[in-house]
């Protein structure tokens, strides 16, 4: 028997290249594949929350979706809505949501937007984690996971001097105000960078970064491009011989696999879900991606950081001086790209969430 239909609402507002954007467009690719008839359907308005006006037109997409078509809800607007959740629930046609991190200024709507749904898929364990330590198990929708997939990409060649890439919309979380500050302290080694991201999403953090390259003499080290696409962002990926991805806060972090996909290593903050996206390709990896005792060593580290930038700087010193550690990561990475997840598989996940009958064969 066919798949029923879905129909994936997602913010209007957030046009960056944000993770939550790619695993959602990623995934409804792949749900075609499968012979699924899925679509996008942009709600527009001030998200998260939104205003009334906003939560009314999200009210009457919901309303209006197609019978017989599965509804799935993007995080971002749902746990913000919870009085339109509700009344769709009550008119017996419960809405799922797609959760790519909580909503955490707004815990009581989000707890709300939880218990009206048919049930909640998470794109990492860490936000699966997160959801359940802020509202508990009683009463809530059922919690699933669906990990993010990866696409394959050719393997990098990268640069001499070493190149690294910080490919990232230009945001406080992703913190690369204090990487600039790490990268000053590299001055006597030989070394490349590119942050590369959108530099719309904060204009403000985007101009201060600028401006704190300029103070520490990185300007002819260090490009800051804004946002890449197509050939320049190849470009980029093909030069790269590490990536960082050091955000305060991460769920996951798809650039993670992304890097991974092309054979480069990746430094990430300990302590948040972009751990688990270096772990994605770890043969012997535990439940969630999660290394076990015995995997293999990382395709790259997870580094405890605050405020200062100094056990940044350590380690990528160490990086740029040892070949050994260069050589040991970049051959975990070459080999985590033959492990990673497909697309394929995230979609399959969904699916069985959403419609245990599964796709049509």
């Amino acid at each position: 028997m066919d798949a029923p239909g879905l129909r994936l609402l997602v913010p209007g507002n957030v046009r960056h290249n944000s993770g939550g954007n790619a695993y959602n467009a990623a995934l409804l690719r792949a749900l075609a594949d499968l012979g699924v008839a899925a679509l996008s359907c942009e709600v527009d308005g001030d998200w998260p929350v939104g205003s009334p006006a906003d939560r009314q037109r999200f009210g009457r997409l919901l309303a209006e979706s197609d019978a017989g078509h599965l509804k799935l809800v993007d995080g971002l607007v749902a746990c913000g809505a919870p009085d339109e959740l509700e009344a769709a629930a009550a008119a017996g046609a419960p809405a799922w949501i797609l959760l790519h991190m909580p909503l955490g200024t707004h815990p009581e709507l989000e707890h709300r937007a939880l218990q009206a749904a048919a049930g909640v898929i998470c794109t990492s364990t860490s936000a699966a984690a997160a959801l359940q330590e802020r509202h508990g198990l009683g009463g809530l929708a059922r919690i699933s996971v669906a990990l993010p997939g990866t696409e394959p990409a050719p393997s990098a060649a990268g640069s001499e001097p070493p190149h690294l890439l910080a490919l990232a919309a230009l945001l406080p979380n992703k913190d690369q105000l204090l990487l600039l500050r790490a990268l000053s302290e590299l001055m006597d080694l030989a070394w490349t960078a590119s942050l590369a991201g959108s530099d719309t999403a904060d204009p403000a953090y985007a101009a201060l970064l600028r401006q704190e390259s300029e103070r520490l003499g990185l300007t002819d080290r260090v490009r800051l491009p804004g946002e890449l696409r197509g050939a320049d962002l190849a470009a980029e990926w093909e030069a790269a011989d590490l990536s960082l991805l050091i955000s305060r806060a991460e769920t996951y972090g798809l650039v993670v696999t992304e890097s991974l996909a092309r054979g480069v290593p990746v430094i990430v903050r300990e302590g948040t879900g972009a751990v688990e996206a270096l772990a994605a390709g770890t043969p012997g990896a535990g439940a969630g991606g999660a290394p076990v005792a015995a995997a293999p060593a990382l395709p790259g580290a997870a580094v405890a950081l605050g405020e200062d930038p100094a056990p940044l700087a350590a380690l990528l010193r160490r990086w740029l001086t040892e070949p050994a550690l260069r050589a040991e990561w970049r051959a975990a990475a070459r080999a985590a790209r033959e492990q990673l997840p497909c697309w394929d598989a995230t979609a399959r996940a969904v699916l069985a969430v959403l419609a245990p009958a599964g796709p049509p064969n």
